[in-house]
């Protein structure tokens, strides 16, 4: 090609060259909102909407725990961006802020160390709450037959659910500058006159008239019509999920598995712990000798008021009860441990359990009891200084050191004692 030819063709290729500039400058993709906070999905499945109205389109679906950029807010609702970049609003209620989620996570270790009171069941669906309310978030739902962790209970008032926010607080306003000084030389404004000064008969004027009538109701009467009423109390469980999961549910709606051979003897108690003692063989079958714990009025504080011990008697094919007090205030935990009991002349390892009471001074004893075969025999007992409950869904303090020097023993501990005093054995 000559170089008159390259020169012709230069003119017809720059409108070329400049709509590619253009069309390179700009792109299709709008730009991505700025992220002014983030939250978690609260319920165990979220559907993010494309528009505020609750019945537009889908936009995604998210899971519980599962981490929100929060680009834009109006009154009660929120844009939320997903990992995946997804955008869509939904509701500020079924969300939970970052401490909210870290206390989730600080419940379901706390949960994950004490002991279980007994598996419970539920014959309809079930919410398990991140909170003892009613309205707060529920991340997960218990099917039916679906057994659960007992190993916690507590009564809280019945209050209104207020959720805290998920966006951080506001910026403070800026500090004001302070006004000029006036210029030098100024006349400055006139001072304030003196304040106007008390009447003379102040204490006569003050003095309120007695009622004209005695129809007048007295005051006592109004006071007492108008004394506020009781707040109603809730009776709520923390339950263990199998995902290893922790979760608040109302009490009422579970039901211990404990069989149904061992629980028609609850006499219309609530069953609040159960735990198999030791397997017992009777011909094909495997029984178990069982440990309960009941309460007669769910709305005390303490966790129950009598235990008993079930024994299965192979010659007569049923159940009988070996050991049973009653009229206790007794708390959690509830646990079934192997002890040393004395059989004859030798140290032997036997089940065993123990748990709390307390006595009429308010003062909390561990028992430790020793099970062998019909016979159930307080060991000891050691003073109880539990932790303090935190409040719900926050992290429970170290556990206390045991207490530990054993107060007040069994018979039987005090005879081994004394045999080893004697022959050294």
């Amino acid at each position: 090609m000559s170089v008159t030819g390259v020169g012709v063709l230069r003119p017809r290729l720059l409108p070329l060259a400049l709509c590619l500039l253009v069309l390179g400058g700009c792109s299709s993709r709008p730009e991505r909102e700025r992220e002014i906070g983030e939250a978690y999905v609260g319920p165990a499945t979220l559907k993010l909407r494309r528009e505020m109205d609750l019945r537009s389109a889908e936009a995604a679906t998210v899971v519980h725990g599962e981490r929100l950029a929060i680009v834009r807010r109006r009154r009660r609702f929120v844009k939320v961006r997903t990992e995946k970049g997804v955008e869509g609003w939904t509701d500020t209620h079924l969300l939970l802020s970052s401490e909210q989620m870290e206390q989730l996570n600080q419940l379901a270790e706390r949960a994950r160390s004490l002991p279980s009171q007994g598996a419970a069941t539920v014959y309809e669906a079930l919410n398990v709450h991140t909170e003892p309310n009613r309205m707060s978030p529920s991340f997960y739902r218990v099917k039916e037959r679906e057994p659960v962790d007992v190993v916690e209970r507590d009564l809280i008032p019945r209050v209104p659910f207020e959720p805290k926010s998920i966006l951080p607080p506001p910026k403070p306003p800026a500090l004001r500058k302070p006004k000029p000084e006036p210029p030098a030389g100024r006349i400055p404004p006139p001072p304030m006159p003196p304040p106007p000064k008390v009447p003379a008969d102040w204490l006569e004027m003050s003095e309120t008239a007695e009622p004209e009538s005695d129809t007048q109701a007295p005051a006592t009467h109004k006071a007492e019509k108008e004394a506020p009423k009781p707040v109603p109390l809730d009776d709520w469980t923390l339950v263990r999920l199998a995902n290893g999961r922790a979760g608040w549910v109302l009490t009422g709606m579970l039901r211990m598995n404990i069989p149904d051979e061992v629980a028609q003897y609850s006499e219309g108690h609530r069953i609040t712990a159960y735990l198999a003692m030791e397997d017992v063989k009777d011909g094909g079958q495997i029984k178990h000798n069982w440990l309960w714990t009941t309460l007669a009025d769910t709305r005390q504080s303490y966790d129950f008021d009598s235990f008993r011990c079930f024994v299965w008697n192979v010659k007569r094919h049923r159940y009988e009860t070996a050991h049973i007090e009653k009229n206790l205030r007794g708390y959690y935990p509830v646990e079934a441990h192997p002890v040393k009991m004395m059989a004859g002349k030798r140290e032997e390892s036997s089940p065993g359990f123990s748990l709390i009471v307390e006595d009429e001074d308010g003062v909390r004893w561990r028992k430790l009891y020793g099970f062998h075969t019909y016979h159930v025999v307080l060991l000891r007992k050691e003073r109880w200084a539990p932790a303090p409950s935190p409040p719900p869904g926050q992290k429970r303090a170290a556990a206390p050191p045991k207490a530990a020097p054993s107060v007040q023993p069994g018979l039987l501990a005090r005879v081994a004692g004394w045999w080893r005093k004697l022959f050294g054995k």
